[in-house]
């Protein structure tokens, strides 16, 4: 598949002045010039190349739409054109032909295969960006003043382009995170080379070796790398992790490319914020799943001895970790937050699960 054009820089400095005003200086024009030529260093496979629509209206690429008066919009589709072929590239993901995005939050995901579209909710994920900062800004960001807040996850694209057009911010890779009623799948698009990016496992980890996680995990994991307080690197590990029963980080640095070192420093953050367990004899970094639970703001309850003892060995933690996982009878809905009833487990609250047809 050809490469396709990436968008002018030309273009995306436009855009940075018209909504950024006084913070894209001179110096913030440098510091995009360089942001961009970097994103464009980092090359990732590409599964396909799509073409953006809303309510109908097609677009060159999402920079375009983003220039746009700010109106709303109910329907945005994603297609990909050329369809790509049913293959290996697709590992770790569903194949699909187009994403329908609704004002609500709900999606149609529709497969390669004939067949009817498959009901989600789905969520915006900011992956890779550029925030117009002037001198001044830095300096005043360097010397402990106030820092931007940045919003890291969206219920609709709507919102998501608000907040871009808001602070200026110009998004270089986001991902459509597809919550269906067992489980959650993740979708990058590279807006600069309107281009679909195959999952970073895709032929270099067998799939097996993934373990499939709930919504309610899956949740939990995403608002925490939407805080962004990691960095890219050390956000997509976890998530790799997360979806395993452990990693080294030879493992990971095969995935990710790069040193083992600089893997390693990441992962080893992550082990300090109590996101991951290091197993020192074996090497093997493994997931804290409760870390990713919701926990409706309840004092932890104290640790049974047996889970205490058990917590010495990491595989056998893990293994622990999960079943009380599982067992979570005070589960709330990832999504909306509200009580699961009580009885047979489920991961959606009615209302949420009847929009995914998870009833």
């Amino acid at each position: 598949m050809q490469a396709p054009s990436p968008v002018p820089l030309s273009d995306l400095d436009a855009l940075a002045r018209r909504f950024g005003g006084e913070r894209h200086d001179a110096f913030s024009e440098r510091a995009l010039a360089r942001v961009y030529e970097e994103f464009l260093s980092r090359r990732r496979t590409a599964l396909g190349t799509f073409v953006l629509t809303a309510d109908g209206k097609e677009y060159a690429n999402l920079f375009s739409l983003l220039g746009e008066p700010e109106t709303a919009i109910s329907t945005f589709e994603i297609r990909l054109d050329p369809v790509p072929a049913d293959g290996f590239a697709w590992e770790f993901l569903r194949p699909f032909e187009r994403i329908v995005l609704h004002a609500d939050g709900s999606a149609d995901l529709h497969p390669l295969v004939p067949g009817p579209p498959v009901r989600a909710i789905a969520r915006i994920l900011l992956r890779e960006h550029y925030l117009p900062r002037s001198r001044s800004d830095m300096d005043r960001a360097a010397t402990g003043g106030q820092r931007v807040e940045l919003a890291g996850l969206f219920g609709t694209m709507d919102q998501g382009l608000a907040a871009c057009r808001h602070q200026g911010l110009l998004p270089f890779c986001v991902a459509i995170l597809l919550y269906l009623s067992d489980e959650r799948v993740p979708y990058e698009f590279d807006l600069v080379r309107n281009a679909l990016l195959a999952d970073p496992r895709a032929g270099r980890l067998a799939t097996s070796r993934r373990v499939r996680r709930t919504s309610r995990v899956s949740w939990g994991l995403d608002r925490t790398v939407a805080r962004g307080d990691l960095s890219l690197l050390a956000a997509r590990a976890l998530a790799v992790v997360v979806e395993s029963q452990g990693l080294t980080a030879v493992e990971l640095a095969h995935i990710f490319g790069g040193g083992r070192e600089l893997v390693d420093s990441a992962l080893q953050g992550l082990v300090a914020r109590r996101l991951l367990t290091f197993d020192h004899r074996t090497g093997i970094y493994r997931p804290r799943v409760e870390a990713f639970l919701p926990t409706r703001g309840a004092r932890a309850e104290p640790v049974p001895l047996s889970l205490a003892v058990a917590g010495s060995d990491p595989a056998l933690r893990t293994s622990v970790q999960e079943l009380i996982a599982a067992a979570d009878a005070r589960a709330t809905c990832p999504l909306c937050g509200a009580p699961l009833p009580e009885g047979p487990n489920t991961i959606l609250c009615p209302d949420c699960a009847a929009k995914v047809g998870g009833v």
